[in-house]
């Protein structure tokens, strides 16, 4: 008895795949930088987004889509901070992909110089799927440990930048950034690495700094 075999997946994502070139061209045209934020909950993703929003927003335009499987907790967080935000509910999706991200660029308008995606808390789903962004950032909190990398090794192949966070209190959950460094070395060599806490501050200028080079190396790339 013969039959056929069709991989479901490898096609998913060779569609997601052209969706995500399709918005990365439409942000060029618009000159708009997109970054994607992914994290597990609770690692800090909407307290690192309003304290660099804050630091950016005499400089940039700037806008958020804010993904959650339901509720708009984090959308009301950005708009008391007076910034345009659109909430995407995915569904029970555990991540975004490129063609919901499509849809979000489009109801939002793309009159921005840089907008954030503050994905899903998940570190698996998002990984998967690229949404056409410029850069993709993950937060990994100190209480997660230092073992993550190992774990979880497709987020942090395809991040670009990885932003330790809630390091004021490393020591009271035994996290060693050195350790971080050498299990994430195994993942994505190279990949810059910035300590921050998101609820001081410390660490943000150097977090600043590398995104406010990758908007302007954009533009200056076209």
């Amino acid at each position: 008895m013969s039959f056929e075999v069709i991989e479901t997946k490898e096609q998913v994502l060779a569609d997601n795949d052209a969706a995500a070139a399709e918005n990365r061209a439409a942000l060029r045209r618009s000159g708009a930088f997109l970054v994607n934020l992914m994290a597990s909950p609770g690692a800090g993703k909407t307290t690192t987004l309003l304290r660099t929003i804050e630091a950016l927003r005499g400089k940039y335009r700037i806008a958020v889509m804010e993904a959650d499987a339901d509720g708009d907790v984090d959308a009301r967080a950005v708009a008391a901070a007076g910034i345009p935000v659109l909430q995407v509910h995915t569904g029970g999706s555990c991540h975004m992909d490129a063609d919901m991200t499509r849809r979000g660029l489009e109801r939002l308008g793309t009159d921005y110089d840089l907008i954030f995606l503050e994905n899903v808390g998940n570190l698996v789903c998002p990984a998967e799927f690229d949404v056409g962004a410029d850069l993709r950032v993950m937060i990994l909190s100190t209480p997660e440990g230092h073992d993550k990398p190992l774990k979880y090794p497709l987020m942090f192949q395809v991040s670009d930048v990885l932003l330790v966070n809630k390091t004021d209190v490393a020591s009271v959950f035994g996290f060693e950034l050195e350790t971080l460094r050498r299990n994430a070395a195994l993942r994505h060599p190279g990949m810059p690495i910035l300590p921050i806490s998101a609820r001081s501050g410390e660490g943000f200028g150097a977090w600043t700094d590398y995104l406010t080079a990758e908007i302007e190396k954009r533009r200056a790339n076209g």
